[in-house]
């Protein structure tokens, strides 16, 4: 794939996290858990790293979060969002390139939810000075169960088209 075309998908998967991260603000949850989300923008940060690979996918979860903020104006969530691309990506490439033989992109996913989660309860601990917010830690992680395994359900089933149609777009391309 040439550098330019790539650079053009990269940016248009920020954007897509971007507005998965908007709508996904927009959906109640039925449950009241503040921190709790699906995660829809995860499936983006997932696809990039399982297509482009490490570098790219944390590019990705870096900018998503940097461009929320700047739409969203709320810098106390980038804090938050930030620590959490940053662990999960680490986390799920980790997974993904160490154990894809025992985890699918559904185990990958969960990994990543979780990752995500601790992080930001962390950065709570640390920003509050209050050890005692880890209690919370086990609903997120339980909730983090069901989300990741939905992003990385529907994770498979995007790699499985983006690899299939990046074979013909680009190849096609490459004799023009």
């Amino acid at each position: 794939m040439r550098k330019t075309n790539k650079m053009i998908f990269i940016s248009l998967l920020v954007s897509v996290g971007l507005a998965l991260s908007v709508i996904e603000s927009a959906i109640p949850l039925p449950i009241a858990m503040p921190g709790a989300r699906l995660g829809l923008s995860n499936m983006v940060v997932l696809v990039t790293l399982v297509v482009f690979g490490f570098k790219d996918g944390i590019k990705v979860g870096m900018l998503k979060s940097t461009v929320l903020m700047l739409v969203t104006g709320s810098v106390s969530s980038f804090i938050y969002s930030i620590s959490g691309a940053i662990l999960s990506c680490i986390l799920m490439h980790m997974a993904y390139k160490y154990f894809s033989k025992v985890f699918s992109l559904i185990g990958v996913s969960i990994i990543g939810a979780a990752a995500h989660n601790f992080a930001q309860v962390s950065v709570a601990v640390m920003m509050l000075s209050n050890t005692r917010i880890y209690s919370y830690l086990p609903f997120l992680l339980l909730v983090s169960l069901f989300s990741g395994y939905f992003v990385g359900l529907s994770s498979t089933y995007i790699v499985e088209n983006l690899k299939k149609n990046f074979r013909v777009l680009f190849s096609r391309q490459e004799t023009i």
